[in-house]
């Protein structure tokens, strides 16, 4: 499964600087004017996770395969994107796209690097974007409800409408839905229901403790999930074998990778969880939402085993790790046999029996 984070900002804040090293890539061009990056850059990045790698061990297989997480470079967003300035209408189409949105936002002093606005001002850049996606949902709802004409909404789903425009015209959240609405909003293309993580640029002074600019910021917005990376240090990394990493991390006094840091925010802001399957021909990771039942966590490997469904056996990892082996742990009456009810728990390693 994995997840698909989009990351937006305004120009010249660092993110083709940032995708380029998240991705250890150089496909997103980086440089000192607006719209460098026109069209979308993708990258699909193997999450880091050491129990992928013992598994693998233990179980001596052939292949070893990660969960991952797409990136997505999105256009620089200006003031009047919902309108369609600079390359609004097609950040917008893009951002609609992902299930997360890194809101990536310069909070470094440079001369070096022009701002689009002149000055550093990280919430004014950061409420930029948000009102810009506001408005957009806005728009995108009242079209919605003067289409309404042929009575193609049910009177549930006008109400639901009308409720989440009033909500968005008095600047509120539009967060406290329940699975069902939230899934029609998410139909008909609504952004301000995405998670985010903000995610200050600094330099490479202040990337251990942040500064004046992430304080000010984390003092407007008590609640959100913050991120504090150096673009510049993300990029110089990818650049370095593995050992040389090690080093160069310890000299700096960095303890994650950007990279670690955002997989790690983004698994808990999207209540993901990970199992694994392992034997002699591939050790896996799989992602799943957290408090999945067995049979729908069975239907990520194979969309029949669902249906198909017997049971799961299942060993925690830290008792695979113990005893080596599904056959040791069970041996030593630590595998469980599991049904259709089975919350899948983080660290699992599953083995599904299916129905031919």
């Amino acid at each position: 499964m994995g997840f698909k984070c989009g990351i937006v900002g305004l120009p010249n804040v660092g993110k083709s600087t940032l995708f380029n090293a998240l991705t250890s890539s150089k496909n997103a061009q980086a440089a000192n004017f607006p719209f460098c990056t026109i069209d979308p850059n993708i990258g699909i990045v193997d999450v880091p996770d050491e129990r992928v790698n013992t598994l693998h061990e233990l179980s001596k297989s052939k292949k070893k395969i990660n969960t991952n997480i797409t990136f997505v470079d999105i256009a620089g967003l200006v003031k009047g994107a919902s309108k369609g300035e600079g390359l609004g209408n097609k950040f917008l189409s893009h951002i609609r796209e992902v299930d997360a949105i890194v809101h990536l936002v310069r909070c470094f002093d440079s001369t070096n690097i022009q701002h689009v606005n002149k000055k550093i001002d990280p919430i004014n850049d950061l409420e930029t974007i948000k009102t810009e996606i506001v408005l957009s949902d806005i728009s995108i709802l009242e079209k919605k409800l003067e289409k309404n004409s042929q009575k193609k909404l049910s009177e549930k789903d006008i109400v639901l409408l009308e409720d989440v425009l009033k909500k968005l015209n008095k600047g509120k959240n539009i967060n406290e839905y329940d699975v069902e609405s939230n899934k029609i909003l998410r139909e008909i293309g609504l952004i301000s229901i995405k998670p985010y993580i903000i995610v200050c640029n600094v330099d490479e002074e202040n990337v251990k403790k942040g500064n004046n600019h992430t304080e000010v910021l984390k003092q407007k917005y008590p609640n959100e999930k913050f991120v504090i990376i150096c673009a510049d240090i993300e990029d110089q990394i990818t650049e370095l074998k593995d050992e040389e990493k090690e080093m160069y991390m310890k000299n700096i006094g960095l303890e994650k990778t950007g990279l670690n840091k955002l997989i790690n925010t983004g698994y808990e802001l999207l209540n993901l969880n990970t199992f694994f399957t392992s034997g002699p021909e591939e050790t896996r990771a799989w992602t799943i939402k957290k408090n999945t039942i067995a049979p729908k966590a069975a239907a990520v490997i194979h969309t029949d085993f669902e249906k198909k469904f017997i049971r799961a056996e299942a060993v925690s990892y830290n008792e695979f790790k113990k005893y080596g082996s599904f056959e040791k742990a069970k041996e030593n009456g630590k595998l469980r046999l599991e049904g259709k009810d089975y919350l899948v728990k983080d660290g699992d390693v599953l083995f599904f029996r299916v129905n031919p």
